[in-house]
């Protein structure tokens, strides 16, 4: 034989199949974030239009999703994603600071992560919400996640002697509460603080959460000799 022919490598322009799948599902949330989160928002949204905004086909989006919800679906894990590695990348630059440096930073990261893009905060806190059993079951295990991070921050706490001995999940629960909240609040324009000041606050409230209660402080007795007792009356 003159030649032999060589196996298809796969690849197009330079790219592998795998690398092309990957980049049309980067521009398919990439167009999402900003349609669901700065755009008419998820329940206006079409297929039609996302594959638009993407410069896609709508072939081309059946082939990486199913449904709108998916693309929302993974969106949301993805804004997660994002903060929970600020979070993580925070906790081990702070690894041997004290209780309060260490939530300083890790929700400083946090609040950083979700604040810097509104886009984020929309998909996170708004969109998500109320779509479908499926996206609040999902809503609800990543929120578990947090959970799950603040106990286990409060039970190093513990073993190095800076946070009271006692289940923390619900005290986190109801933090995690909170910061859903006041973050939504303050990026809609309710809330007449700087993030700053938000952060701070919330910083307040998980130490709170977290430290010891001080002991009761015990009464002192006046200075000089106490006064007699009255005298008992006759009768």
């Amino acid at each position: 034989m003159a030649g032999r022919l060589s196996a298809p490598s796969g690849r197009y322009a330079g790219k592998s199949a795998e690398e092309r799948k990957a980049e049309r599902r980067r521009r398919f949330l990439d167009a999402a974030l900003e349609l669901f989160g700065a755009g008419a928002g998820y329940r206006s949204t079409t297929v039609a239009a996302l594959s638009e905004a993407a410069g896609l086909s709508t072939r081309q989006f059946y082939e990486e999703f199913r449904t709108l919800e998916d693309v929302l679906a993974a969106l949301h894990l993805q804004v997660n994603d994002w903060a929970e590695a600020a979070v993580v990348a925070a906790a081990a630059e702070t690894a041997d600071a004290s209780l309060a440096e260490r939530a300083a930073a890790i929700f400083r990261a946090y609040a950083a992560a979700v604040t810097r893009d509104p886009r984020r905060i929309r998909i996170a806190f708004v969109e998500i919400i109320g779509v479908s059993p499926r996206l609040e079951e999902q809503r609800l295990a990543r929120r578990a996640r947090w959970v799950d991070l603040i106990c286990a921050e409060a039970d190093a706490a513990v073993a190095r002697g800076e946070a009271a001995p006692r289940d923390h999940r619900l005290a986190a629960t109801g933090f995690i509460g909170s910061v859903n909240g006041l973050l939504h609040d303050w990026n809609a324009g309710w809330v007449e603080a700087t993030l700053d000041e938000v952060v701070d606050e919330l910083v307040r409230q998980l130490l709170a959460i977290l430290r010891p209660p001080e002991p009761p402080m015990r009464p002192t007795a006046p200075d000089g000799p106490e006064p007699p007792d009255p005298p008992t009356p006759a009768g």
